[in-house]
């Protein structure tokens, strides 16, 4: 029960940091209509930026200096790259930010290696934040901090780090904060009003290119910001980038292609699919036939069936996908037409 409730914990966590991502590409693509495939790489750059910047500034100036500088890096490619071919379509669109892909893994890679780099977290984020204990006698019970040793001798003990209630906790935050800027302050509602009256919000005066670059720049700050968390939760590598890329476009899929509220449900969705199956050991023919269906040797694809549900879990979020697109290809929660 203890592993279970972890479980559960870390795919929502994973979740969540899949929301610090899909939330940027969301924003962009709403605003722009563009799909930003070098998203990912914006994340891995934030991590490498506050890895550098940690030595000189310590980690928590890092954490908001690292995203401000890599929005700038998104803000300047939109400015001097992306709005170029705009006019061009969404082909260009998704050619060059793939080539930026390319480009920045190449950059991260001659500046600091091919291999992971050491980017710990701060003292303050070491350790567990709490310790789940499965006692034979007393049950069930949840305690702050590590657990002493001497208590989890004779019962179980599991731990939750602390760096993924952080991150749990700046998602949320996050989420709020994207809520209350769009929908309860002025720039918001021109970032709206940008997207479906340009020529309205002109007239008004605004200047929409600057709009859409600031929106561009804040996408990729906000992949950033993830990739700090998840550079000192997980392992800042050169590949994290490919880790995470094709995931968060299904998430995208899944909630909804634009919508925010999408991407939040459809991050967590995949997050939970990612680890819940973890924990169940058996088949899934196992599962069928606990359902009344009848398998056996003879049925089709017999082999597949009798995978275990961990095994099958890294491609049950683009089997999720597959069935979205077929049954409801707007996603969950998407409003988008085109």
């Amino acid at each position: 029960m203890d592993q279970i409730f972890i479980n559960l914990l870390n795919g929502l966590s994973s979740g969540l940091l899949l929301f610090m991502l899909s939330s940027g590409l969301t924003l962009i693509f709403s605003m722009m209509g563009v799909l930003n495939f070098a998203h990912a790489s914006f994340y891995m750059l934030g991590a490498y930026v506050a890895y550098s910047l940690v030595g000189l500034i310590g980690f928590w100036p890092a954490l908001v200096l690292a995203p401000l500088l890599v929005g700038l890096m998104g803000a300047a490619f939109e400015r001097l790259a992306l709005r170029r071919v705009h006019k061009f379509g969404h082909v260009p669109e998704l050619l060059i930010t793939f080539g930026l892909s390319y480009v920045v893994l190449e950059l991260v890679q001659l500046i600091w290696g091919r291999t992971a780099v050491t980017f710990s977290a701060p003292p303050q984020l070491q350790g567990s934040a709490f310790t789940i204990i499965q006692h034979p006698l007393r049950g069930l019970s949840v305690m702050w901090g590590s657990a002493p040793a001497e208590l989890c001798a004779g019962a179980a003990c599991s731990t939750f780090p602390l760096t993924r209630l952080f991150m749990m906790g700046v998602a949320l935050l996050m989420l709020l904060g994207l809520w209350l800027l769009l929908t309860r302050t002025r720039i918001g509602l021109v970032i709206q009003a940008s997207l479906t009256h340009p020529e309205m919000v002109e007239a008004l005066g605004h200047n929409v290119p600057s709009v859409l670059m600031l929106v561009f720049g804040s996408g990729c700050a906000l992949a950033a910001l993830a990739g700090v968390i998840g550079g000192i939760t997980f392992v800042t590598e050169p590949n994290m980038a490919v880790i995470v890329g094709s995931i968060i476009f299904v998430v995208v899929v899944v909630g909804g292609v634009g919508s925010l509220a999408g991407a939040f449900v459809g991050s967590i969705l995949i997050g939970l699919l990612q680890t819940l199956p973890l924990t169940v050991d058996g088949s899934l023919a196992s599962l069928l036939a606990g359902w009344g269906f009848n398998v056996g040797p003879d049925t089709p694809a017999y082999p597949l069936l009798k995978l275990s549900l961990a095994q099958v879990a890294p491609i049950l979020p683009y089997l999720l996908m597959v069935l979205i697109l077929i049954f409801r290809p707007k996603g969950l929660l998407g409003t988008r037409e085109d």
